[in-house]
């Protein structure tokens, strides 16, 4: 049986999982801003158009 825990201890803390999450979002955004999206568009396109034999 799944039980709650009493939150009133951990109040005003983060949990890891939101953490990471957040820490992920805020890479992920800061990667976009430098342009690092292009980067790795351009590897995937290329990758396919070998695997499919096209380029």
């Amino acid at each position: 049986m799944l039980t709650l825990k009493n939150n009133a201890k951990t109040s005003g803390h983060i949990p890891g999982w939101a953490a990471g999450l957040l820490t992920g979002f805020l890479f992920l955004a800061a990667g976009a801003l430098r342009g690092e999206y292009t980067v790795i568009f351009r590897k995937a396109v290329m990758i396919c158009l070998e695997c499919i034999g096209i380029g």
